[in-house]
């Protein structure tokens, strides 16, 4: 077996209540590292097309990579793959803590979870034994109380829960995956997924001590690793993260004006310093982080509130800052910190959350949504009760909660008439918090990402809006997201997570001293591209192409009313501009369709026929 690699991936067969242990083969570890690549591979082979995502035959996988568990800062992760209830799309999404390497350390490079339990179960690994445990006195319980029961029930105090809370058992299709707490696998609705395969946990206990793999180059891996803490992690590229982690782009995004706020209406929030990285500091306790990560991005904070009540969190996070306070028009910081604990413990994603709850408060206030609707409710920005409530009542899917649940693009659907021009989504994923009427390659960024809106796929405002170049203009603005995309497919099938400053130069060389392999930067981009192109052929046989990689009307039509992006949209002809550009430089077709040469180039010949019985590639 290749080193950095236990060598196995678990499949478990919840209708069948059986187990397997699968070996990888070397050539497929060559072909995809890990994590997002391996789960690419797996989602393409095992799934039948158009098949429903809720149904016992969409797997559930969680993948590690090379360097999880390792000690590289940023490497205390995994990602769960599957095909998204929310988007009917591919679906990968990352978490950190300590859940993943657990898992790693136990001897499994990855987790297939198939079928449906007839009941209520959980998944005990403990070390190399594997057991489908019992559950059903856990029905209903939030995450919180779910991890201290399992815990106790286990008997190991230092076993590791990923679990769903409430939203996840009620097929929310906003619901995650939550880890140590308060990490989470939340776009897309994975949690739907493990809640429809009757699945309410996976505990693992492991001995960190003793790792069921090994690193090929143990002194070279430790000279490297020493120098990139010293010249990175410690160095400027990382300060940011060490000092205040993700809160401080509250600021960053103001000051530009691409700071969602009040459902996207705007890009500047006046009560901007209520919210960020300054106020965050005042509750902080101290700082924290992932599995032997050096960086120690993660904010520990504590409110003691008469209202709120008593309140430990590790967050809160930018986008949860972004799209639960100024996208809501919430400025009380407390008030998120509590919202962002009962979302943990619900057990959702608070970008989408933060979304659609903005959404309902200004299709309320525009008069597509009355009292009697909402049963007496009035869903104004800002009020963090209506906030609160709103949030249970789509966990539980009570009352308009139940069409919030399935998110922005059905809401509206739902609403009728012109509502439609108030959702920011694509492909059904509803926005991230970085406006593209400040950036327009976020909104090529966003139409053009594998699992619908996402800012993890490409973040070209960094070089944009907080960068050097013209945030106004589309030339090089397709290069800049393809170059991000293959890159990041990269970085999350080592898995790193995003706060590492890499290069393909610096995966290579970790990839190299973990694996003892002798690859090169051009390798590793021509790997990341495969994976985006194979992602791709998924979702064109899932029916998507050119149609879907669009952006919101609001963005298309709305021009920027305030701050320093005032008067700004982004036209319909540039965006067409861009996107024109994007399938060329890529090598698809004019329907977004990957072109056979550029599919043998990547060594995916042997899909071709596959897609040939539609007839599409061309």
């Amino acid at each position: 077996m290749i080193p950095g690699y236990a060598g196995k991936v678990l499949h478990i067969d919840l209708t069948k209540g059986s187990v397997r242990k699968l070996r990888l083969r070397k050539s497929f570890i060559k072909s995809y590292i890990g994590g997002k690549g391996f789960g690419a591979r797996f989602l393409y082979d095992m799934v039948t097309p158009r098949i429903n995502p809720l149904s016992p035959s969409n797997p559930l996988m969680f993948f590690t990579g090379p360097v999880t568990a390792t000690g590289a800062p940023a490497s205390a992760r995994d990602v769960v793959v599957t095909k998204s209830p929310k988007t009917g799309t591919f679906l990968d999404s990352n978490s950190g803590g300590f859940w993943g390497c657990w898992l790693k350390i136990a001897g499994y490079d990855g987790l297939i979870i198939t079928g449906r339990a007839q009941k209520l179960s959980y998944i005990y690994i403990n070390d190399g034994s594997v057991e489908i445990r019992d559950a059903t006195g856990l029905k209903g319980f939030g995450v919180y109380a779910t991890t201290e029961a399992l815990v106790k029930e286990v008997g190991d105090k230092n076993a590791k829960v990923a679990a769903i809370g409430p939203a996840g058992e009620n097929l929310v299709k906003l619901a995650g995956i939550v880890n140590d707490l308060h990490h989470v696998h939340a776009r897309g609705g994975p949690g739907a997924v493990m809640g429809s395969k009757n699945l309410k946990a996976i505990v693992i206990s492991a001995e960190p001590r003793k790792p069921r793999f090994e690193i090929a180059d143990k002194d070279g891996f430790t000279d490297y690793n020493r120098k990139i803490i010293k010249e990175v992690v410690m160095g400027p590229p990382e300060e940011w993260a060490r000092t205040d982690g993700t809160p401080i782009i509250v600021r960053w995004s103001n000051d530009v004006g691409v700071l969602p706020t009040r459902n996207f209406q705007q890009g500047v929030f006046e009560d901007v310093d209520k919210i960020d990285a300054e106020v965050m500091r005042s509750f902080r306790t101290s700082k924290g982080a992932c599995y032997r990560c050096s960086i120690a991005c993660r904010n520990l904070t504590k409110i003691k509130d008469d209202k709120w009540g008593e309140i430990e969190l590790d967050g809160p996070e930018y986008e949860t800052i972004a799209l639960g306070g100024s996208n809501t028009g919430l400025s009380d910081f407390k008030a998120i910190i509590a919202w962002n604990s009962l979302a943990d413990d619900l057990g959702m994603d608070t970008i989408s959350l933060g979304n659609v709850t903005a959404l309902a408060m200004e299709a309320f206030e525009k008069g597509y949504l009355d009292k009697d609707v909402l049963g007496g409710m009035e869903l104004r920005f800002g009020d963090a009760d209506v906030q609160m409530e709103l949030a249970k009542m789509i966990a539980y899917r009570k009352g308009i909660g139940d069409v919030l649940a399935e998110g922005a693009r059905e809401f509206v659907a739902w609403l009728g008439g012109d509502a439609y021009k108030l959702a920011m989504e694509t492909k059904g994923l509803e926005y991230p918090a970085y406006d593209p009427r400040g950036s327009i390659g976020m909104a090529l960024a966003y139409a053009t990402a594998d699992r619908g809106a996402c800012h993890l796929r490409a973040w070209p405002i960094a070089a944009e809006a907080f960068g050097d170049m013209d945030p106004f203009t589309t030339e090089g603005k397709a290069k800049l997201v393809i170059d991000m995309q293959d890159l990041n497919a990269v970085k999350w099938s080592m898995v790193f997570c995003d706060f590492l400053d890499a290069d393909y130069e610096l995966i290579t060389n970790y990839f190299n001293h973990v694996t003892g392999l002798n690859y090169k930067p051009e390798t590793m981009k021509l790997i990341g591209e495969r994976i985006n192109n194979l992602i791709r052929l998924f979702n064109v046989r899932e029916g998507f192409s050119r149609k879907d990689d669009y952006i919101p009307y609001r963005v298309a039509y709305e021009e920027m009313p305030v701050g320093p992006n005032k008067g700004f949209r982004v036209k319909p002809e540039l965006f067409k501009r861009m996107l024109d550009e994007y399938y060329k430089l890529r090598g698809w077709d004019r329907n977004g369709v990957p072109k056979k040469g550029k599919l043998r180039k990547l060594g995916l010949g042997r899909d071709i026929s596959r897609m040939n019985v539609s007839g599409i590639i061309s």
